[in-house]
């Protein structure tokens, strides 16, 4: 035992077996991989040897002490990158990149989430940490020893890069073109481990960010082709069904359509939109409609229903994309139709870049946290309580000059979803995760605001005479919490039952046209050209990935950012293809892969126009470029309406 941990060498692979040992667990505490069969298992085990070694054994080329030290600094920087992707993956279900780390100023208006992700058991992720601390004190003399032949750490470097590509080559054999892949981070992180993913992201993020300068008319052109292509006809008796009527877009935050219909010990949680969801109101409901957003969450469905393409593969385009150029729906209603546009949100105008990003997109009127009363007894999680929101935002769609286009974004129903108790009208579930048993609490509180505010739209004279747009944002409840999930759904919470689970509500309310229950498969890239056909402009004008949900051309494979997709047949998630019906696991078949090509080309293309600022090229009638200068959302002042 004297001569364990004698020398920087030692203490050099002791690190290296921490920091394997916390990786390795992290991969069952933590994340949701989809880990398959011995090989994928054995991946596990070896892929955070690669990266550990290489990065640690810089710390070798230092004299004497210096290099135990060099060696926890580079621990510290490890453990950072790990535990950083442990809160991030909790929080978002995926995984870091740098594009986020640029965001990072939106955590500070979401410091209830952040702290409801910590766990009792992080200390497992630092204890390496104090284990080296202890070794450098207790063998202090021996570690101050003479430096190591600078071949030793040589040859050891070597040997990790030696190490990744056998790791590789293995990873390759399960999984071929593994590194060509963009869509899904779970891949890499599974086959590779964190620390290399995170290489991997930042030549990523390298070589995106030099394909604006690339760039050329001629990607335009091949984007242009596909979208027309793609585009479906405008069933006749909806274009124009909606011209010279407002549009009143509804945000439900976090909501996903298992809460339609469903009861918590026998009393229905939202019972307004279930009267909705069945023909209530001349509802239009479509209740197979999926969410479509990445990493970039309710910011990414933002611009996929203004701008019809879709989010990026990693970070918010809001916010790493906000100089690009962009059609908006707003804009284009401005343009074409003379509409007013306003967006109505409880929360400060910087967060998510919105003050910079909705100038882009042509929004006239921007009324942020600052034209609403912010006091204490109002506020709760992110901002403003979506009763007093609705309540507030009243007079502000009476002020708009009409026809205009106002999207209200409801904040209540989100993570950790808190509620005062006095303001509780339902019960919490009983599974004993905190975040799914208040989620119920939340959807009752978000349902009976929307029903106060149909009411008072009708008062306000807006009702009739206006387009009711309804929809989900994203998801609520991740993959971290299928075991509760499966108490509340009574199933198993499989990998189809996860796409399953991306169901969000879409509604529409169109003045002269019956309600009722509409199955159409669909997801959020659908509703621009949706609406653009209600008020009788037609979208193959535009750069659209979705189609008409009235169209008899309609597509209804719905791509998920991931690579995924879903339609009335197929659901592939994975590499594996289910029976969209039954949940029954299927062979893959030439339909199915070539599908997924499609899939992937879809996402690509879509990619493209936002990596490269395709948008700048693209010349339409009767459409000039939005010239941000000309719009300003006003100053926040020191009054009731700050926090």
């Amino acid at each position: 035992m004297k001569k364990i941990f004698s020398d920087k060498l030692s203490f050099f692979w002791l690190a290296v077996i921490l920091v394997w040992a916390k990786t390795y667990a992290s991969y069952f505490l933590e994340f949701n991989l989809g880990v398959k069969g011995a090989l994928q298992h054995f991946l596990l085990f070896l892929n955070p040897f690669s990266t550990a070694i290489l990065i640690l054994s810089i710390g070798l080329f230092a004299k004497g002490r210096k290099a135990a030290i060099a060696v926890l600094i580079l621990d510290a920087i490890l453990t950072l990158v790990l535990y950083s992707n442990i809160i991030f993956y909790r929080f978002f279900d995926d995984f870091l990149t740098l594009s986020n780390i640029g965001q990072a100023g939106n955590l500070g208006n979401m410091e209830d989430g952040v702290f409801a992700s910590i766990k009792p058991h992080d200390f497992v992720y630092f204890i390496d940490f104090a284990i080296l601390l202890a070794v450098m004190k207790w063998k202090s003399s021996q570690l101050k020893l003479g430096q190591l032949k600078k071949k030793i750490p040589a040859y050891i470097m070597l040997g990790s890069v030696a190490l990744f590509f056998f790791n590789l080559a293995i990873a390759e054999i399960d999984r071929p073109e593994l590194l060509q892949r963009t869509f899904d981070r779970n891949y890499i992180v599974k086959y590779l481990g964190p620390y290399n993913y995170t290489i991997y992201n930042g030549i990523q993020t390298v070589q995106s960010e030099s394909q604006r300068v690339s760039a050329k008319t001629d990607d335009h052109t091949e984007v242009l082709n596909y979208t027309r292509a793609h585009s479906a006809k405008p069933n006749p008796a909806y274009f124009g069904a909606a011209q010279g009527k407002n549009i009143i877009k509804i945000h439900l935050e976090s909501f996903q359509s298992f809460l339609i219909d469903y009861q918590l010990n026998g009393e229905e949680v939202t019972p307004f939109l279930n009267k909705l969801a069945h023909g209530q109101e001349d509802i239009i409901y479509f209740d197979n409609f999926f969410h479509q957003t990445g990493q970039g969450k309710t910011a990414d469905a933002e611009l996929i229903l203004d701008n019809g393409f879709f989010g990026l593969p990693e970070g918010s385009a809001f916010v790493t994309k906000a100089d690009n150029t962009y059609q908006a729906l707003p804009a284009i209603l401005n343009q074409k139709q003379n509409y007013t546009s306003a967006v109505m949100h409880g929360d400060y105008k910087s967060f998510w870049n919105r003050d910079q990003i909705y100038k882009k997109f042509g929004i006239d009127q921007f009324f942020d946290a600052s034209s609403y009363t912010m006091t204490e007894d109002n506020l709760v999680n992110l901002g403003l309580k979506d009763k007093p929101f609705f309540q507030e935002s009243i007079p502000m769609l009476q002020s708009l000059k009409q026809p205009f286009y106002a999207h209200l974004m409801t904040l209540t129903n989100h993570y950790p979803f808190i509620l005062d108790p006095d303001e509780a009208t339902i019960a919490k579930g009983t599974t004993g995760d905190k975040t799914v048993d208040g989620y119920f609490q939340t959807a009752r509180y978000l349902d009976e605001a929307l029903e106060q505010f149909f009411t008072d739209l009708k008062n306000a004279g807006l009702y009739e005479n206006s387009v009711i747009m309804i929809y989900g944002d994203h998801n609520g409840i991740s993959e971290n919490h299928n075991r509760a999930m499966k108490e509340v759904l009574g199933k198993d919470i499989d990998e189809y039952q996860n796409a399953m689970n991306q169901r969000v509500p879409f509604m529409l309310h169109i003045p002269g046209k019956n309600g009722g229950v509409n199955h159409t498969f669909a997801g959020e890239t659908d509703v621009m050209p949706t609406l653009l056909h209600l008020i009788g402009i037609d979208s193959k004008e535009f750069v659209l990935f979705g189609t008409d949900l009235f169209s008899e051309d309609h597509d209804s494979t719905v791509a998920f950012r991931d690579g995924s997709y879903v339609n009335p047949e197929y659901t592939f998630v994975n590499n594996s293809v289910y029976d969209t019906n039954s949940g029954e696991q299927l062979e893959l078949n030439e339909e199915t892969d070539s599908l997924k090509t499609k899939v992937n080309n879809h996402l690509a293309l879509s990619d493209s126009v936002l990596y490269k600022d395709l948008l700048r090229f693209h010349k339409t009638p009767d459409f000039m470029p939005v010239d941000p200068s000309q719009y300003q959302y006003g100053m926040e002042t020191e009054d009731k309406n700050q926090k």
